[in-house]
This record gives C-alpha cells, sequence and structure tokens, in this order.
C-alpha cells in the first residue's frame, strides 16, 4: 500500500519512521512540507524516494492510494476535502479542525468520495486503555458509574504554540473527551468546565487556562471527571479508573523501569515517562496499522470522522461552561 505523508514535524516523522520500519504492507513514497529542508530530512532518514515542498503533488500522483496528514491543524480539513475529491483515502490528526462547519464540510467531502478517513486518536490504541475498555465491554466490572481521567503534561508548551492551538480543552483535553467516549462506550449528554490559570500567567494573557476539572455526563447517567493540568513536575501524568456495578478497572503510570529502591530512610523509584512521545510510542505504531489494514482489507476504520467531530463540540461545550459558569448540553452546540 503506497502513501504520501503531508507534514514533516514531530508527529509526521513518528509515522514516517513507523511506516517505513515497522509496517510491512505500507511504504510512504512521497512527503510534502512547506519547509522543504524538512521535508528532505524526512525522506532522507526514513529512505523515502521523493521530497516536495507542495502537498498537491501528493493528490495528484496516481501512485498514492491513501495520505497521512500531519500538517499544522487549521490545514487538516481543507486538505481531507481535496484528498478525499482526489480519490485517497485518508489518516489525519486530531482534530480535524476547530469549527464544525469546517470539520462538516470536510466529512461530507469523505462520504461523497467513498473514501476512508481516520482521526489519530492514538491513546485507543495503547494497551493499557484497550484493557480498561475490555473490562467494561464484557461486564467485568459490571454497570460503569464513576470515571476518573488524569492527564497532566510535565510541562506548558511554548507561547507560539498556545497562540494557535485552539485552546488547552481543543489541543490537550480533546484526547480525554476521545477517551471518555472510547472507554465507556457511551455518549455525553452535558459538560461544565472549572479552570483557572494556575501555572503559567503568560497562558491567561493569551486567553487560555492551563488547569482544569471537566464534569461529564453520560446518556446512562454514568458520570465522568477530567482532571488536567499543563505542569506535573514529576511527568506525565496519564491515569484511568471506572469504578462499576461489580468492580473496578484503573490503570497507572508508565514508568520506565520496574525497580523499586528500598533502603533505610525511603522506598524510591524512578520517575514515570516525561514526554508523550515516550508513553504512546506503541499506540501511533498500532493506530497506523489499523489504518493501512482497514484500506486494504476494505474494513471500516476503527476511529471515524464522527469519533473526530464529537471530542470537539465536547470542547467547545466546555470552553463555554467554563466562560458562562454553567453546565452546558452538547445538544446546544451540536
Amino acid at each position: 500500500m503506497t502513501l504520501g505523508l503531508i507534514g514533516a514535524g514531530r508527529i509526521g516523522r513518528v509515522h514516517a519512521q513507523n511506516v517505513q520500519q515497522r509496517i510491512q504492507d505500507a511504504r510512504i513514497i512521497l512527503v510534502a512540507d512547506p519547509n522543504e529542508e524538512a521535508a528532505r530530512r524526512c525522506a532522507d532518514d526514513f529512505s523515502v524516494k521523493f521530497a516536495v515542498p507542495d502537498y498537491r503533488t501528493i493528490l495528484q500522483s496516481p501512485a498514492v492510494e491513501a495520505v497521512v496528514i500531519c500538517s499544522a491543524t487549521h490545514t487538516h480539513a481543507q486538505i481531507i476535502a481535496e484528498a478525499a475529491a482526489a480519490g485517497k483515502h485518508i489518516f489525519c490528526e486530531k482534530p480535524i479542525d476547530h469549527t464544525l462547519p469546517a470539520i462538516d464540510h470536510a466529512l461530507a467531502a469523505v462520504a461523497k468520495a467513498g473514501v476512508k478517513l481516520q482521526v489519530g486518536f492514538n491513546r485507543r490504541f495503547d494497551a493499557n486503555y484497550a484493557r480498561v475498555r475490555q473490562a467494561v465491554v464484557t461486564g467485568e466490572i459490571g454497570q460503569p458509574h464513576l470515571m476518573h481521567i488524569i492527564s497532566r503534561d510535565p510541562g506548558p508548551p511554548p507561547a507560539d504554540y498556545i497562540k494557535v492551538s485552539g485552546g488547552m480543552f481543543l489541543d490537550m483535553t480533546i484526547h480525554d473527551f476521545d477517551m471518555a467516549r472510547f472507554l465507556l462506550g457511551d455518549e455525553v449528554v452535558e459538560v461544565y468546565a472549572a479552570a483557572g490559570v494556575l501555572v503559567d500567567p503568560q497562558i491567561g494573557a493569551l486567553g487560555d487556562i492551563d488547569t482544569a476539572l471537566v464534569t461529564l455526563k453520560f446518556a446512562s447517567g454514568a458520570i465522568a471527571v477530567i482532571d488536567n493540568s499543563r505542569r506535573a513536575v514529576y511527568g506525565y501524568d496519564q491515569r484511568v479508573e471506572i469504578l462499576g456495578s461489580a468492580g473496578s478497572v484503573s490503570t497507572a503510570n508508565v514508568f520506565p523501569n520496574s525497580a523499586i529502591l528500598a533502603t533505610a530512610d525511603h522506598i524510591h523509584r524512578d520517575l514515570p515517562l516525561n514526554f508523550f512521545m515516550d508513553r504512546y510510542t506503541e499506540s501511533y505504531l498500532a493506530e497506523m496499522r489499523a489504518f493501512v489494514n482497514a484500506v486494504r482489507t476494505d474494513a471500516p476504520v476503527p476511529v471515524s470522522g464522527a469519533d473526530g467531530r464529537v471530542p470537539v463540540v465536547m470542547a467547545i461545550a466546555a470552553r463555554a461552561s467554563y466562560l458562562d459558569n454553567r453546565p452546558v448540553r452538547l445538544s446546544e452546540i451540536a
């Protein structure tokens, strides 16, 4: 299966390495980036034959069966629509866009063309979260009642990123919104967000927040809390617990090793992994394998365009809830 990679930044390079070195049934034959030097470096590093500055070269190539979109967020929806019109299957990093009209335009183009679109919510493919989902699906914990998702970054992103990210709910919490739906297999009907600027005053000056608690109410009656912070000084903090009528299931942080040092003074272990690329290395590989398999076997993609839309609705609702200091029903947004 032949792929074209659009965007040769950090996440584009992750996908390039995975496809070229760890997925036998696919090859990237073109990489495009407005920064031609970045495109060429990616191509050289991962044995891609051609590097170009214009992504349209990829869309115009009859040799390319599918595209992997890792460009800037504001370009995603447009490129999805153009790729669909060109008959290419599409993998696109989250989010599809920050606005619902742009998302809906892109999804309509995909539906019209009859191509596949998978959205890059990689955490669904993490083995730990997959086991939590299994416990819910199989009924091991009974009927889910409460869920707590903890997602805290080791440090805030730079100001230049904050300016274009769409805000914390859209660039960070959006992963947790997706995980909430995925883990419970249920739809959120109401969002209430309490948030503030406790980490970096510059983030507040740019109109964003860096600390939040978001309460979700599901159609089933289950309740969830998402706990977010831009700074956890001890490392990348990623945990979840679900309490059900027959038990609970939870996951802990991932550590670089399992060694525990015990002395007369203390019991100690190393800090958890400090970077999302390290924590979710295998999930990035698994999601791309799933996309390749879906295209090759004409199977449904595991994370659809509709799955990509709902977390954006939730993020918009959370922002409205924070600003208005009230619960917001998703029906008000969608």
